[in-house]
């Protein structure tokens, strides 16, 4: 049984090691929101809202769920019993539309807690099967097609399995010639688009064809279904959709329209760990692989997203890049990191998501916290 009796919110201010640019904006600093939440045992779970700072992935911002959490979400679940994680998303949806990164991170952070409580790892939890888990690199935009095969050359170097480019119009077609003619046909490679592109420009988004990328990944509207079936029936390269897959429902339209091939998988995009399962279930019965996104976590948001990775269906590398990717020093230990193969450790031998918050570092970077707390006489 799960009692959740407080959760306390913090926001921290991470720096990047250097910019991350996006064809919708660019990334300096990470202001993020942490969660502690403990049980009436006494045993404390921590998870990460990974929504930004600006409404330009989705509509939801650090700050709009903060409000979320605190006045709609978190009274759902504090001082009431539950017989496990895998109600509380459910009980986060009823009557409450959208803001799925907030209630991520609650329900996340109830999953860690019962790990924690069954004294098991966060993976094995989550039905994980895997010690080890692929992962790959996303680049952001760069001045020139030079600079990014210089950045594409030193990660397969450095053994990333997957490298991925951020492109927008005026920066796509060239850059990603470029990076095939130096890396040549057996790197996988994929372009990510971040929604900068019309169905108009099909034709342009064909001539990635000729570079054997694995997938193309939302290139038309966040909440477009329609006319990526379009473009999909005009191009070789599978579309893999992120931004429009916002719960199963949408995912099954996806399948029944054939607007995709692939799915990437952020659980904070769909509201937690249980549609998280849900969808990569869907899409294993219908046979489309699934991988795991990133959203520029701090090292507890990057473990969450490994133990969901380690489901059988992300067969293809996530973004789930070591902490020296991103960030100077993490704030956790160990910090993550990955072998010369490029791939991640699942620690499932530890309880829980098997890494500890370094809590002298959290305390320096944090600017506000806030301390909720169940009232007596909740249900």
């Amino acid at each position: 049984m799960l009692r959740i009796e407080r959760i306390e919110l913090r926001e921290i201010r991470l720096p990047l090691r250097e910019p991350f640019r996006i064809s919708s904006g660019v990334c300096a600093e990470r202001r993020i929101a942490l969660l502690e939440l403990t049980d009436a045992s006494g045993v404390a779970g921590w998870s990460e809202c990974v929504a930004g700072e600006e409404p330009n992935y989705s509509a939801e911002t650090i700050d709009t769920a903060w409000h979320a959490m605190k006045e709609w979400l978190a009274p759902r679940v504090l001082g009431r019993p539950v017989d496990g994680p895998e109600l509380v998303h459910d009980l986060l949806e009823r009557d409450i539309a959208g803001h799925n990164m907030a209630k991520a991170a609650i329900e996340m952070g109830c999953w860690e807690v019962t790990a924690r409580l069954r004294e098991t790892s966060l993976s094995r939890l989550l039905g994980g099967t895997r010690d080890r888990v692929p992962t790959g690199i996303s680049i952001g935009i760069q001045s020139g097609p030079d600079a990014l095969v210089e950045r594409a050359k030193r990660a397969v170097a450095d053994g990333y399995r997957k490298i991925k480019v951020k492109i927008q119009p005026g920066a796509d077609v060239a850059y990603v010639r470029a990076v095939r003619d130096a890396l040549g046909s057996e790197v996988s490679l994929m372009a990510d688009a971040n929604s900068a592109y019309r169905l108009a420009d099909a034709a342009h988004l064909a001539e990635l064809d000729a570079f054997g990328l694995i997938m193309i990944e939302q290139p038309l509207g966040r909440d477009d279904l329609v006319r990526h079936a379009e473009l999909q029936k005009r191009l070789k390269t599978p579309i893999c959709l992120d931004e429009s897959i916002t719960d199963l429902d949408r995912c099954e339209d996806m399948i029944a329209l054939g607007s995709g091939r692939i799915v990437n998988i952020k659980p904070g995009r769909v509201g937690g760990f249980t549609p998280s399962m849900r969808i990569h279930d869907l899409c294993q019965r219908h046979g489309l692989p699934v991988w795991c996104g990133g959203m520029l976590e701090s090292g507890i948001g990057r473990a969450h997203n490994i133990a969901l990775a380690s489901l059988p269906n992300f067969s293809l590398p996530g973004d789930l890049s070591p902490s020296r990717r991103y960030w100077e020093r993490d704030i956790v230990t160990p910090a993550w990191d990955m072998d010369r193969d490029g791939l991640v450790p699942v620690p499932l031998g530890k309880v829980g998501m098997g890494v500890a918050p370094d809590m002298g570092r959290i305390d320096d970077l944090t600017v506000r916290r806030e301390l909720l707390v169940a009232q007596r006489g909740n249900p």
